[in-house]
């Protein structure tokens, strides 16, 4: 008797060819042989950017500083063993005694510790840094993405206004608002700041949204009936933040670095509060007997403004390809 049940194998009779790139019973069309991409190369913006700034050494050190001043901001007490708000730790007769292994900065000109002020002053000068910069972002990107989105009326208003506080100098605005209202001292130095710091952020936004709104996909969008608010939101503000991200965080520096002068002309961060420019402030009348007390506040202003702007800059060459 004949067996009926047929073996079938690899290459046997009743079998279909084998042909690569088709399924066995060629009923699915062409099967992609090619793997799939590998999850880092499957492409976008912050895929990208971060891949980049894995291989900065820049990005490295710079956010390790960084790191290490907000851990400071946040704990001092764990740097410290001194509470430089606690008066009994000064003592007059060890006025302006230079560094040594229990006091590793000296004391100032009224016997407190220097270290301690520095490390307790870090928390203010860069809790204003951070709120005034989160502020204008605030302010800034949405403003100048909806004047450059829609255009026409918005964009002529937003930009007249623009043109308006721009007239104004920067610095010199801010030095009116404090010495004119009555304000706690922190609050009314982030005021100033923030009320004349937004606009630089509206024009980056509003300019980064002109470049984006006509592109091919966001008329694509537009096209299949997308709301203006959608295409906004969805396609075009996650197109336009790099260069906002890149001047936020470059500016971070410089607001450091003007809550110090504000505070160094007396009209910033007042005592009791401590902040690195009040003891630069300090400091200045006694640069020819004890410099120490000018040198080690300066320096730890100076290496936390250089550490925001090298980490904005190695940012920027992270997000923009051209620099590439």
């Amino acid at each position: 008797m004949t067996d009926t049940n047929v073996q079938t194998g690899a290459g046997g009779i009743g079998d279909k060819a084998a042909v690569p790139g088709t399924d066995p019973a060629g009923e699915l069309g062409p099967v992609s042989t090619q793997a799939p991409l590998p999850e880092e190369r499957r492409a976008s913006l912050a895929a990208d950017a971060w891949r980049e700034l894995r291989r900065s050494p820049i990005f490295w050190i710079s956010s390790a500083i960084i790191a290490v001043y907000v851990a400071i901001a946040i704990a001092p007490g764990l740097f410290s063993g001194i509470d430089a708000y606690d008066t009994n730790q000064c003592d007059l007769s060890q006025s302006l005694a230079g560094p040594s292994g229990e006091h590793w900065f000296g004391r100032d000109f009224q016997g407190c510790d220097v270290y301690a002020n520095i490390i307790y002053g870090t928390r203010n000068s860069l809790a204003v840094g951070f709120i005034v910069v989160f502020a204008t972002f605030l302010i800034g990107t949405p403003l100048g993405a909806v004047a450059g989105f829609y255009g026409g009326l918005t964009d002529s208003i937003l930009s007249r206004i623009l043109d308006i506080f721009n007239g104004i100098p920067y610095f010199l605005a801010g030095l009116i608002i404090l010495v004119t209202l009555d304000l706690p001292s922190i609050w009314g130095v982030v005021l100033a700041l923030t009320l004349f710091g937004w606009m630089s952020t509206a024009r980056i936004a509003r300019s980064a949204v002109i470049s984006v709104r006509d592109a091919d996909f966001v008329s694509a969008a537009r096209s299949l009936g997308a709301t203006r608010l959608r295409i906004l939101l969805r396609h075009v503000m996650p197109n336009a933040l790099a260069p906002v991200i890149v001047v936020t965080t470059i500016s971070l520096g410089g607001v450091v670095a003007a809550e110090a002068t504000y505070s160094f002309l007396g009209i910033g961060v007042k005592p009791p509060t401590i902040s690195w420019g009040l003891q630069i402030a300090d400091a200045q009348q006694y640069w020819g007997r004890a410099r120490h007390i000018l040198f080690f506040p300066a320096g730890a202003l100076s290496l936390a403004v250089l550490s925001f702007i090298l980490l904005g800059e190695a940012v920027r060459d992270a997000l923009d390809p051209k620099l590439r």
